[in-house]
């Protein structure tokens, strides 16, 4: 029998050592909820939740833009379906203008309600943006709005753009020959004749806003659809991570009440394995 080395007791202290580290590590999952909390918990597994996580996280950056994006064609359409208001009335003021049983004395002050319909119709047109985007015009109202495009994804292909070429005010829909002669309303340009005449002019600016209105509604439409996909994938990428990453509480539960257990078991057999020493006094009495 040695005593300089108690054997017994160094293989207890080492598996006691271990049961003790398996311990720490089970309440570490238990206190943070997470089965990974750092690279030697699960090395590939780790990458493969942060790489998800990352995607959640833009997916949600995304799916904001397009509710963002979402807003910004309803404010476009709002203030179309206004003008679209606008034509109307002077179409009607125009066909009253064009019959002879109204004066010219009515056709004039009929050419100061037109003329300030228009005004407010290039006032809406270049009123209307989206923090600080104009979005029927361009900047200076003498080009077209510009087009604006969406990031509606992770790559850099995800986009969603709206049509170029939009400029909603009285120059752009082709209606300054109307606004100069309902502004005069002396018979030489705006008689019963002319004001007949003006009726295809804003029957065609009708046509063409009509037409920016649906590519507005098209874009809406295509964002709607955008966010809905990207809210469902949004949700299974979160719910995959979970599973890689998150812990299971009952198993590790388990676990912990095991490892708590043998680490008791392994307190007593040191004490044990250092009372077996003292058996050598006996060969010395």
């Amino acid at each position: 029998m040695r005593i300089n080395t108690n054997t017994a007791s160094l293989m207890a202290q080492e598996a006691n050592s271990n049961t003790n580290k398996a311990l720490t590590n089970s309440l570490e999952k238990l206190s943070t909820g997470l089965r990974i909390n750092k690279a030697s918990d699960d090395a590939s597994g780790l990458a493969i939740a942060d790489k998800l996580r990352t995607q959640a996280s833009s997916l949600g950056q995304s799916i904001s833009n397009g509710n963002s994006a979402i807003s910004l064609t309803q404010i476009a359409d709002k203030a179309m379906a206004e003008q679209s208001n606008i034509l109307d009335i002077i179409k009607t003021k125009l066909i009253q203008a064009s019959t002879d049983t109204t004066s010219q004395e009515g056709r004039k002050s009929i050419g100061k309600d037109i003329d300030k319909l228009l005004v407010q119709l290039d006032n809406i047109s270049k009123q209307t943006n989206y923090n600080g985007t104009s979005l029927l015009q361009g900047a200076s109202g003498g080009a077209a709005a510009v087009q604006l495009t969406f990031q509606m994804g992770e790559n850099v292909n995800d986009t969603i753009s709206t049509t170029a070429g939009v400029r909603a005010n009285v120059s752009g829909l082709t209606l300054d020959a109307l606004k100069s002669a309902a502004a005069s309303g002396t018979s030489a340009v705006f008689d019963a004749g002319d004001s007949r005449g003006f009726l295809d002019d804003i029957d065609s600016a009708l046509n063409t806003l009509n037409g920016w209105r649906a590519d507005f509604g098209s874009t809406q439409n295509q964002l709607e659809s955008a966010v809905r996909n990207q809210m469902t994938q949004q949700t299974n990428i979160k719910a995959a991570e979970s599973v890689i990453r998150d812990v299971d509480y009952a198993q590790e539960s388990a676990t912990f009440n095991k490892q708590n257990i043998i680490a008791q078991a392994g307190t007593y057999a040191m004490s044990q394995a250092n009372n077996v020493q003292q058996n050598v006094l006996r060969l010395l009495q």
